[in-house]
């Protein structure tokens, strides 16, 4: 497929998932835009492809989203996949976790794509990186999964709201992928429970049926999937990769 002429903005761009999608829209000969909070992982992307810009922004902070369209100019396919795990018991969690959680993962995603609609004047997509926690819940990590859900009802809803519009709004819910931010989340398994990085990664794995990490690259053939030719239709889905999990 070709994306010549389409104009992608990625929020999260630097790292993990956001990289990858990065890469891949460009071969696809999309131009390219990636934001994130840290400069210095957006340039190292930009650099490895021709047709990547990086912008630094905050996805949590209006402003700053604003700033960060403004610095894209208008685009034609939007990914709000910025985003940022912790984990906590319940009554260990503070209200500042609760809020940062939701700021980044909900707030983002929510001020991405309200800005994102709002400079689209005709075809468009809106996507969202969300996660199988967006669909289920998981233990210990209620703040981010009650953002993830709340991107699914944003998802579902804004896909009603625009049904009449040639933009479609859908989500991608992978499970646990093979990223730094899942790299993370096994060392913090490993320092809380005594167990191996090995064992920790391999429990991680265990809840994909097919007992592996998702791969980056999986997210990216779903996104450009509804970005090509025919995916009008699709509209308003949480479109699953898990490997059987839900």
């Amino acid at each position: 497929m070709t994306l010549a002429g389409k104009r992608v903005l990625i929020t999260g761009g630097g790292t993990g998932a956001g990289e990858n999608l990065a890469l891949g829209f460009a071969a696809a000969g999309a131009e390219v835009v990636i934001s994130g909070r840290r400069l210095a992982p957006l340039q190292a992307v930009a650099a490895r492809a021709s047709g990547i810009r990086a912008v630094q922004a905050d996805v949590t902070d209006e402003l700053s989203v604003k700033a960060m369209f403004a610095a894209a100019g208008p685009c034609d396919i939007v990914i709000a996949n910025a985003g940022a795990a912790d984990s906590a018991p319940m009554t260990k969690t503070s209200l500042d976790q609760w809020n940062a959680m939701i700021a980044v993962n909900l707030t983002g995603v929510f001020l991405t794509l309200r800005e994102g609609l709002l400079q689209m004047t005709g075809w468009g997509r809106l996507i969202s990186v969300a996660s199988t926690a967006g669909l289920k819940g998981y233990a210990k990590v209620a703040p981010y999964a009650a953002a993830k859900h709340g991107v699914i009802g944003l998802t579902r809803s804004l896909a009603l709201e625009i049904a009449r519009k040639p933009i479609t709004v859908n989500a991608i819910c992978p499970g646990f992928l093979d990223t730094p931010m899942t790299d993370h989340s096994v060392q913090v398994i490993a320092e809380k429970t005594g167990r191996s990085l090995a064992e920790a990664r391999g429990a991680l794995e265990a809840m994909n049926p097919q007992n592996r990490l998702i791969q980056p690259s999986e997210v990216t053939a779903t996104a450009l999937f509804l970005c090509g030719a025919g995916s009008d239709g699709i509209n308003g889905q949480a479109i699953t990769i898990a490997g059987g999990e839900l």
